[in-house]
């Protein structure tokens, strides 16, 4: 009967928190990015332009319909062959995109919820179209995708395991290689899972307490 032993644990535990720290970076990059991604291809998505209509379109069905894990492979790899990427780049830029697909649709989603009376009234007093969005209907629109963008933002952290395939030093990548040379892989991926657990637990209960904070200020 396998004994459990978790010295290998504290043994280990300095390689462990520089992969801890990789990934907190890679997912702090990632969900800045897509974010900025998601707020432009919002406002594309719901332009006048066809062009960039067409565009915003293209890109949230493409990466939507393709898998994370061949979307890192293709950045990477492929990529890789015309731009000198190093994986910490590659798997920002993957991750990114990838999530900046889904927050597209939903801030795009969220801007559409807020009544045009909204709109027409902010230009009724003499703002811009931009003075309008910025103003008046994106923080109205922020408080409703509040949550879905924290199920988004703790998806991306879970997913961020997967650019372990290209030897970035991320959490999963620095257990696989601690259970390759202990063979201790309950243990090991035990602690890995408490801590992805814990990470994502933050950010969940930091966007409570922000969405508790804008629904007092209303």
């Amino acid at each position: 009967m396998h004994q459990l032993e978790f010295k290998v644990i504290i043994e280990y535990m300095p390689a462990i928190l520089d992969g801890l720290a990789m990934t907190v970076q890679i997912s702090a990059l990632s969900i800045i990015c897509g974010t900025v991604i998601g707020v432009l291809g919002a406002l594309a998505r719901i332009s006048g332009n066809f062009a960039a209509k067409a565009i915003a379109n293209a890109y949230v069905e493409w990466i939507r319909n393709t898998p994370l894990l061949i979307q890192i492979l293709f950045i990477y790899f492929g990529l890789g062959m015309f731009f000198d990427l190093s994986p910490l780049v590659a798997s920002v830029a993957a991750l990114s995109i990838f999530a900046g697909a889904y927050i597209t649709e939903i801030i795009r989603a969220g801007i559409q919820s807020i009544h045009k009376g909204q709109r027409e009234a902010a230009l009724s007093i003499g703002m811009t179209e931009t003075q309008a969005m910025l103003l008046v209907v994106l923080p109205q629109a922020i408080r409703r995708i509040l949550p879905p963008l924290a199920g988004q933002f703790i998806t991306l952290i879970k997913d961020s395991s997967l650019v372990s395939v290209i030897a970035v030093t991320d959490l999963t990548y620095v257990a696989k290689n601690i259970v390759t040379t202990t063979f201790r892989a309950f243990e090991v991926w035990l602690v890995i899972a408490v801590f992805y657990f814990v990470l994502s637990f933050i950010l969940s209960m930091a966007v409570r307490k922000l969405e508790r904070r804008l629904a007092k200020s209303d």
